[in-house]
């Protein structure tokens, strides 16, 4: 028995059918997808591709939805405590670690590792991703904020809403800037194009990036930058940059990758991080110095 119908309006002509059920539904592209190739998505009564165009008056139906996300489970893993008491972490996360569990990673997150040491959490936020304030993409290296108390949760995210967080980076990027200092104000938001990407657009949300150059390497055309955040979107370091044609060096996705310089990952490192105590109203500073492999890759520049 169909569970759902959606009869095809003229803002969704051309659209694809998992592009237009997951604006629909708001599920996610991969959980749609996932039923286009069950069988469970049908136009006009029959099976489709997920890439299928759709045409004014069609009938979409779905036979069934997504199965719900199970709820993360404790792994023992090593992870490098910063600081840590009853109401907060502060994590240094390694480069190549998810944050939380998702599509394409089900297991092996730092919130499975977290779960295992600090198993309190499972009751704090969201319970899929328990604890999280606030993400790293999974190449980024450096410091991370957990609350531990629902708490510090709900201080910790207003703080962050507030920008009263602050967030610096070190980012190696192609190119040198004109200016040694600058903001880059531009929303952004899913790419059109390519919507795996984020890209910087009209009807995005508000961001803001201030950087200040560091030190520039003319011989190999790039220059290291600190970047401090003012908000906080899906990569949004890597997509300012970008947008003023300087990308981080090693990014796969916005065009870092570029002779002569082959950096083995993403150099972006989160070097910093600065708030109240949610709780004591302490202040806390914390660092982090640039792992080796991208130290190794500053000091193979020419100064």
């Amino acid at each position: 028995m169909t569970e759902r119908e959606f009869v095809v309006s003229a803002t969704l002509v051309g659209e694809r059918v998992d592009r237009a059920l997951a604006l629909l539904t708001g599920w996610s592209r991969a959980d749609v997808q996932l039923l286009v190739e069950q069988g469970s998505v049908l136009v006009t009564s029959k099976r489709v591709q997920k890439s299928r165009r759709l045409e004014e008056g069609e009938v979409i139906s779905v036979i069934s939805e997504p199965v719900p996300p199970s709820l993360p489970e404790a792994e023992s893993m090593d992870l490098t405590v910063v600081f840590e008491d009853a109401d907060l972490i502060v994590i240094d996360k390694p480069t190549r670690l998810v944050v939380h569990p998702g599509a394409g990673n089900p297991t092996g997150t730092l919130v499975n590792g977290l779960l295992a040491r600090y198993p309190e959490l499972s009751s704090v936020g969201d319970v899929l991703r328990p604890g999280i304030v606030h993400r790293l993409d999974r190449d980024t290296s450096g410091l991370m904020l957990v609350a531990r108390s629902q708490a510090a949760y709900e201080a910790l995210t207003e703080a962050l809403a507030q920008r009263e967080v602050e967030r610096r980076y070190l980012a190696l990027i192609w190119g040198i800037p004109d200016s040694p200092t600058g903001v880059i104000d531009a929303p952004i938001g899913r790419s059109v194009r390519m919507p795996t990407r984020m890209a910087v657009r009209e009807g995005g949300k508000y961001a803001r990036t201030s950087y200040e150059v560091l030190e520039e390497f003319p011989e190999q055309g790039v220059a290291l930058m600190r970047c401090s955040l003012e908000t906080g979107r899906t990569h949004q370091i890597r997509v300012h940059v970008t947008a003023i044609g300087h990308p981080v060096v090693g990014d796969k996705i916005y065009g870092g990758i570029r002779d002569p310089l082959r950096a083995s990952r993403l150099f972006l490192h989160a070097e910093e991080l600065a708030f109240s105590h949610p709780i004591t109203g302490e202040s806390q500073r914390f660092e982090s110095a640039l792992p080796d492999d991208l130290r190794g890759v500053l000091d193979g520049l020419t100064r």
